[in-house]
């Protein structure tokens, strides 16, 4: 499995009325565009497990982890580098016995230290804040605040990601704040992905 990078852009899938072939020339596009880690999140699959395996075999070409969102089995199943786990997508612990040691764990912590806290504690590889600004994935998510991110980083040594309506003109500000990562969907699935994914990539650079 490969580790987890500590800071650059997160990308995740955009699955939504799209294509497999689709999902994996964007997810192709923005590696080429310097993601450091892609995130697997589909609420309607069509065939779950050949897209995830596909995009397992995209990614390691690349040398970068590919997680699974929310499904522990599929990312055992699959040969995944982890996975991603909201608050009721089972425990922490039970998901580091199914998918062994080495593999990514991350946690969405919403706007709680305490919880990003306790998850470190438990052994997770990063943890996630959001969503930060407005977001037609997850629109009715409790948003959070930046002053959660600079808390977040003088308390947790793990890496901290952000998310949640993320664009490039957004994406310094939660960097300067103290996010490591930032988690970016609807941002980089546009006409022109890797280019998209060159202009987060760049927010780093800058910090």
């Amino acid at each position: 499995m490969l580790p987890m990078p500590k800071n650059g852009l997160y990308a995740i899938t955009h699955t939504e009325n799209q294509s497999i072939d689709a999902i994996l020339a964007q997810t192709y596009a923005v590696l080429r565009g310097g993601a450091k880690i892609v995130q697997y999140r589909d609420k309607k699959p069509i065939d779950a497990r050949l897209l995830a395996k596909a995009l397992v075999q995209l990614c390691h070409q690349f040398e970068v982890p590919l997680i699974i969102n929310d499904n522990v089995e599929l990312a055992l199943a699959v040969g995944a580098d982890g996975v991603h786990l909201g608050e009721s997508d089972g425990s922490i612990q039970q998901a580091r016995v199914q998918l062994g040691g080495s593999a990514i764990i991350g946690v969405s912590c919403y706007n709680n230290t305490e919880r990003a806290v306790d998850a470190q504690r438990q052994g997770v590889n990063y943890v996630a804040f959001g969503r930060f600004f407005a977001s037609s994935t997850k629109p009715l998510a409790a948003p959070a605040q930046l002053e959660t991110l600079t808390k977040a980083k003088k308390i947790i040594g793990i890496p901290v990601v952000a998310i949640g309506g993320i664009l490039p003109e957004n994406g310094r500000d939660l960097i300067h704040a103290g996010a490591d990562i930032l988690a970016v969907i609807g941002g980089l699935m546009t006409k022109e992905p890797e280019l998209s994914a060159r202009v987060y990539d760049d927010l780093f650079a800058l910090k």
